[in-house]
């Protein structure tokens, strides 16, 4: 256990101090109000700017992992875009009543039966808000350092071979033996003294 000290303590000290950036995040939310359709709108992107920060502290807290970040296709499609909708369709409904398509969304949630279920959970507009910024936080990821691509060289072209000695002068090789063998040398040997021969008297 003792050689995930540093991690586990570089891991507490990024989620305490993102921690304490939420909460600085929320009471500047608080200072924001939401007396108009601007200053709700302002707020509720300010909460999720928290809930943004707690997320991504735990990646970079968790450095072993390395600090290269990417977005997670799947965890974005599936997690992420469901909770766009839901939050977005709650938070545009329990806006002030001159919001941005608040008279046309509060009408078609009549028209399907969800008129009190989004305005109970419209009365924690800043928790759905908190959610909306930790669940995006959620769908990055860090990518380990075995699995960053690394970047692939040109193949190198393969140098031609250099002649040898031996191949540049084959054909004047193969030129001599031709002459060779139309003009063969002709060599005059002299007389050989045969001691075989015996002198009988």
């Amino acid at each position: 256990m003792r050689r995930y000290g540093l991690y586990d303590a570089t891991r507490g000290l990024t989620t305490a101090a993102a921690a304490g950036v939420a909460g600085l995040l929320l009471w500047a939310a608080t200072r924001v109000g939401q007396s108009t359709d601007g200053r709700f709108w302002a707020e509720m992107a300010i909460v999720a700017a928290a809930g943004l920060v707690l997320a991504v502290s735990q990646h970079i807290g968790g450095w072993t992992k390395g600090l290269r970040l990417r977005l997670s296709p799947g965890t974005f499609v599936l997690g992420f875009l469901p909770v766009f909708v839901c939050v977005g369709w709650i938070l545009m409904a329990s806006q002030p009543a001159n919001g941005w398509y608040a008279g046309k969304i509060v009408s078609w949630t009549g028209s399907i039966g969800l008129t009190g279920l989004v305005h109970d959970l419209g009365l924690w507009n800043g928790v759905l808000a908190f959610g909306f910024g930790l669940v995006l936080g959620l769908s990055v990821d860090a990518v380990p350092a075995a699995m960053v691509t690394p970047v692939e060289q040109p193949a190198a072209t393969p140098a031609a071979p250099e002649p040898s000695d031996r191949a540049a002068d084959e054909p004047l090789t193969a030129e001599r033996r031709a002459a060779a063998a139309a003009h063969p040398r002709e060599v005059t040997v002299g007389p050989r003294e045969d001691t075989s021969t015996t002198t009988t008297q």
